[in-house]
């Protein structure tokens, strides 16, 4: 399940929770794609809102998206605690130009806060 909503025109951030499979997966690149038609770049707020499960599909769709669609994110926060997602952006950051931050769960204000500031 996804909940969206805006910190700003070009900011949008979603909660999921539940399974992320490829449906989950491909519904939030839909939503993302459809934010695309309006900005040429966004930023892009996610947070593990209790997921139950992940897919290997959806893992892997998450994990090339961003890279895909590199020039098109100006920031990308992650926030989870789940450490094998931190690993899978870690190896995203260093091969995209958009400045892509993860935060654990603990850390949400900062990652609101940091997704929310114009000039970082």
């Amino acid at each position: 399940m996804l909940a969206d909503f805006s910190f700003a025109d070009n900011t949008v951030g979603y909660l999921i929770e539940g399974t992320m499979d490829k449906e989950a997966i491909m519904e939030l690149r839909s939503q993302i794609l459809e934010k695309f038609e309006t900005h040429d770049k966004i930023n892009l707020y996610l947070e593990d809102s209790n997921i139950e499960h992940f897919s290997l599909s959806a893992a892997a769709i998450g994990a090339l998206f961003p890279l895909e669609y590199a020039k098109r994110f100006h920031k990308i926060a992650l926030v989870t605690d789940r450490k094998w997602i931190h690993a899978l952006a870690a190896i995203d950051n260093t091969l995209i130009g958009a400045k892509l931050k993860y935060f654990p769960v603990k850390d949400r204000i900062a990652a609101i806060s940091w997704i929310a500031a114009i000039n970082s």
